[in-house]
């Protein structure tokens, strides 16, 4: 009998027991990885901007890789789609958010303006792929190259306009950076699991759809680590670092997750209206940066407009929930 309940205790607990583990290696890990990036910046005389919206953003974007691909080869389609859309609404509305209220990120690089711009077009296109109910390999591979091009392009045009005089020296050899961002790497893919996992078990005890807990308890917990990320460089005065990363890493989960995901396995859209209605917030939240952000140069977003993105989130979360 003492047995019976202690498995039974421990099959209650185990979910917030992953959440826990998960939590923990991802605060370590995010701080790896904004020190090990920053470095790599300072080492090859790039922006921090850029660096932000290429290497932090892409590896904090890892976990979505991971699940969107896998979901997709399990004709788990909800997941797959939902995981992107679900994200990318959660880094604007739900951990940018959090960032600002906890300490307000100034805007110095009117570059910015470019980067949201391309984030911005790439949702569009997303939405444009799916709006005919799959999105295929080609779509995919469209998005690929759009990633490609726009990450080359992106370096290139960071180091022939980047001042050497305002870049800080670096204080670690570039092979130790890189070796901290690989081991971020690996520590964010087991704790984003572990999240997710504890997440989804949770989620599925209250008896939530796969849809619902793909927009909302996978996407919050596979954002997790550009949350503790763009907070570990917001307290390290990296603005930048903070807002590429949320940026950047939007446009790696269309461009580069669901590209990746559609090339391996094209994904159904299964519920056309429901898609459509989760697009609409999508562009709702992306616009609301854009009006927190403005101006792009000596401007900042503000505690009260974290806040307001917040209770956005909330209501999106009601809207699924109710």
């Amino acid at each position: 009998m003492d047995e019976f309940l202690a498995g039974t205790a421990f099959a209650v607990l185990s979910p917030y027991i992953y959440l826990a583990a998960g939590l923990g290696v991802l605060i370590i890990c995010g701080n790896w990885l904004v020190t090990g990036s920053v470095q790599i910046a300072r080492h090859f005389k790039i922006s921090t901007l850029v660096v932000g919206l290429t290497i932090v953003a892409y590896v904090t974007s890892a976990p979505e890789m991971f699940i969107s691909v896998g979901a997709a080869l399990t004709n788990s389609h909800d997941i797959a789609l939902g995981n992107v859309i679900g994200s990318n609404i959660a880094n604007i509305a739900c951990i940018l958010a959090i960032v600002v209220i906890i300490s307000p990120i100034p805007i110095r690089n009117r570059a910015i303006g470019f980067d949201y711009l391309v984030m911005f077009l790439i949702t569009i296109l997303l939405f444009i792929f799916g709006f005919n109910g799959i999105i295929g390999f080609f779509e995919g591979l469209a998005l690929i190259s759009i990633l490609v091009v726009y990450t080359v392009w992106s370096v290139m045009k960071s180091k022939k306009t980047a001042d050497a005089k305002t870049i800080e020296p670096a204080t670690m050899k570039p092979v130790f950076a890189l070796l901290l961002i690989l081991a971020a790497v690996v520590g964010l893919y087991f704790a984003a699991g572990w999240f997710v996992k504890g997440a989804k078990e949770i989620a599925l005890q209250w008896g939530v759809s796969e849809r619902v807990i793909a927009v909302s308890i996978v996407a919050v917990g596979t954002s997790a680590p550009e949350l503790i990320s763009s907070l570990i460089a917001a307290f390290r005065k990296e603005a930048d670092l903070s807002i590429g990363n949320i940026i950047g890493s939007n446009f790696f989960n269309i461009a580069g997750v669901l590209g990746v995901t559609t090339v391996v396995s094209p994904i159904t859209v299964n519920n056309h209206p429901l898609f459509i209605t989760d697009m609409i917030w999508l562009f709702g939240i992306t616009i609301a940066l854009l009006l927190a952000m403005i101006p792009l140069s000596k401007g900042k977003i503000n505690r009260w407009e974290g806040c307001v993105l917040l209770l956005i989130f909330a209501a999106y979360m009601f809207t699924l929930y109710k």
